[in-house]
């Protein structure tokens, strides 16, 4: 049976027990039926075997037939296929892919299952939220009180990771066992189908719950033993649980749990917005933080100073990583958890949503064999995210990759990462000059923030790296004014600097209920546009629609502002010309500005007049 190790994971044993073969014998290859042999052995019998080797003691082929997959595989490695020998039975008819399921978990020390006519308690049920088992593929099977057990059902050996997760989320020790897809895909439709509970019914269920009324009126006077005990309560976790998996779903990049003086508001981020959920009680506010610092290994009897961590999960077969920041404020502590989500992040410079030309241009200056290059704009531009991509299409063989970030959010395979770490004064300056002697050919620094990790990164530049990095200024051309107030001399800047792209993140019209409609004269002010202006152009809106939950935007482009020195614009910083000078000399050089810009996306209907006057009301 499993047990909590205390690091976060579930580790368990499966039984041994009897693999129930499918009830229809497979045909071997050429017709022959395959040899069935002595009845099946336990698991634990079969665990770490070779595949071959399960397969003949469960009575689906013979010796013959398993050097004639191991040739047939030889044969196709030889043309470059690296097919798995598993996939190589059932491609030659030898077993089934349902055989080869009920393998794969024996070779794993899986028990096997049969879910026809399984009867479950209702009590069992309902331990796992409809949304979750939904979400995992999986069913509750038993549940033991006196150890914190519940065993599931699950569809796939591949889908172990269930395991760990359901520990996390659920705080329960997990025993899995494996099923037949199609008899688990029956008991979910069956237990779940007519219970998807809401966030409202979540709520509610809190509400109404009377172990946790013990918390109102209470506030901070309450024993931590009573605290831990309430966190783990069935209600908090289904209703956390539910808030989390509906974000994970609706595609949010951060939660926020935010504590006032009457109230207890829940609210997500979706495509930069934040949009505020059913508010449960305001007394549990302090189990649901607690609960949420459980799952993230932070101490819940700790509520005077900020406390960070993190939530692993794994959802729908992809890792998302859920970073936790606690922060204590007048009315308790204020928690906001971003979602890390690979799925959700393409690291491709195609699908960043920039215009072609811009994005010709862009790979011109990251293909430079030195300088710095700089991404700027304001929090949650996507800064990061560019720069990510344009580290990943240039990540090879033959260069060395190495960044600095605070955080770092997303690994990239064959790029040595830094995190950086004030509270032990590994600053960006100071990682970056021990950077510099680990022999790199391209560097990102997360942030430029002061003088020293600029003068840095313009040595590193000197030296013949090439540099990334992020800077907070409104547009590309007073980039170059927020560097020489750092206390750069100009010569340095000119000398290193290729090109600045600044860059903002409008909102997507949906696709699916997008519609043209007329803007009245005063959407047009917004943006100095008069009507004679836009004669024999469309403009299009998101009429609101389930797809994107009534907003009329779905997912967020780039739109762009690209800056590229040239020997003009480097005399000019060097007589100290100022930034409204160095921004019109910029558009007679074809500089297309952020409002430019985002007139073009709206003219293509990709993004509305509301968007971009939001995110470009700086501009003149």
């Amino acid at each position: 049976m499993p047990d909590s190790t205390g690091n976060g994971k579930a580790t368990f044993a499966v039984k041994p027990g009897p693999v129930k073969p499918p009830a229809a014998p497979p045909k071997a290859a050429g017709g022959a039926p395959a040899a069935r042999g002595a009845p099946m052995p336990p698991v634990d019998q079969l665990k770490n075997r070779p595949l071959g080797r399960v397969l003949i003691k469960m009575g689906r082929i013979t010796r013959e037939q398993v050097h004639q997959a191991l040739a047939a595989q030889q044969k196709q490695k030889a043309n470059k296929i690296n097919t798995p020998l598993g996939q190589v039975f059932v491609d030659l008819k030898m077993i089934t892919p349902k055989d080869l399921n009920f393998a794969l978990a024996a070779q794993r020390g899986f028990e096997v299952v049969d879910l026809e006519n399984r009867q479950i308690p209702p009590e069992v049920i309902q331990q796992v939220p409809a949304q979750m088992a939904t979400v995992y593929r999986t069913v509750p099977l038993a549940y033991d009180k006196a150890s914190n057990t519940i065993t599931v059902a699950l569809d796939s050996p591949d889908n172990f990771r269930v395991v760990d997760d359901l520990h996390t989320l659920l705080g329960f020790n997990v025993a899995a066992c494996i099923a037949e897809p199609e008899a688990l895909a029956k008991l979910l439709s069956k237990h779940y189908a007519t219970h998807q509970e809401s966030l409202l019914d979540m709520v509610k269920e809190v509400g109404a719950d009377s172990t946790l009324k013990v918390l109102q009126g209470r506030g901070e006077s309450i024993d931590l033993d009573t605290l831990r005990e309430l966190s783990e309560s069935n209600p908090v976790k289904r209703l956390l649980n539910t808030v989390l998996l509906q974000a994970i779903k609706e595609r949010a990049s951060d939660v926020h749990f935010e504590p006032f003086e009457d109230e207890f508001k829940m609210r997500y981020r979706i495509d930069g917005v934040l949009y505020e959920m059913v508010p449960p009680p305001k007394y549990i506010a302090m189990a649901i933080t607690s609960r949420i610092k459980v799952m993230a290994n932070l101490d819940i009897a700790e509520r005077r100073v900020p406390q960070d961590g993190r939530i692993p999960l794994t959802v729908g077969g992809h890792p998302v990583d859920l970073r936790v920041a606690v922060l204590p404020t007048m009315f308790g502590e204020s928690v906001v958890l971003r979602v890390l989500d690979r799925a959700n992040v393409s690291l491709d410079l195609d699908k960043l949503g920039m215009r072609e030309d811009d994005l010709q241009l862009f790979r011109r200056l990251i293909a430079k064999p030195n300088g710095i290059v700089l991404v700027t704009g304001p929090t949650g531009c996507g800064k990061t995210t560019t720069l990510y991509a344009a580290l990943n299409e240039l990540n090879s063989i033959e260069d060395k990759l190495i960044t600095t970030e605070d955080p770092v959010e997303y690994d990239i395979d064959g790029i040595v990462q830094v995190q950086i770490n004030p509270e032990i004064e590994l600053t960006f300056a100071r990682c970056l000059r021990f950077i510099l002697r680990q022999d790199p050919d391209i560097i990102l620094v997360g942030e430029i923030r002061d003088q020293e990790t600029a003068e840095i990164a313009i040595q590193a530049s000197l030296t013949g790296h090439l540099v990334f990095s992020t800077l907070h200024t409104n547009d590309a051309p007073s980039s170059i004014a927020r560097l020489l107030d750092l206390g750069l001399e100009p010569f340095l800047i000119t000398a290193t600097l290729e090109g600045v792209l600044a860059q903002r993140l409008c909102r997507r019209i949906c696709v699916a209920c997008k519609e043209e409609y007329r803007p009245t004269e005063e959407q047009l002010m917004e943006l100095n546009l008069r009507p004679e202006d836009t004669k024999g152009r469309t403009f299009y809106r998101g009429r609101g629609c389930a797809e994107c939950n009534n907003t009329g935007y779905r997912g967020r482009l780039a739109i762009c502002e690209m800056l590229i020195l040239d020997d003009n614009l480097r005399d000019m910083i060097m007589n100290h010309a100022s930034t409204n000078v160095l921004r019109t000399a910029s558009r007679q050089r074809g500089l297309r500005s952020l409002r430019d810009s985002g007139l073009l996306a709206i003219y293509e209907g990709l993004t509305t007049i509301e968007e971009v006057v939001r995110q470009t009301i700086v501009e003149e």
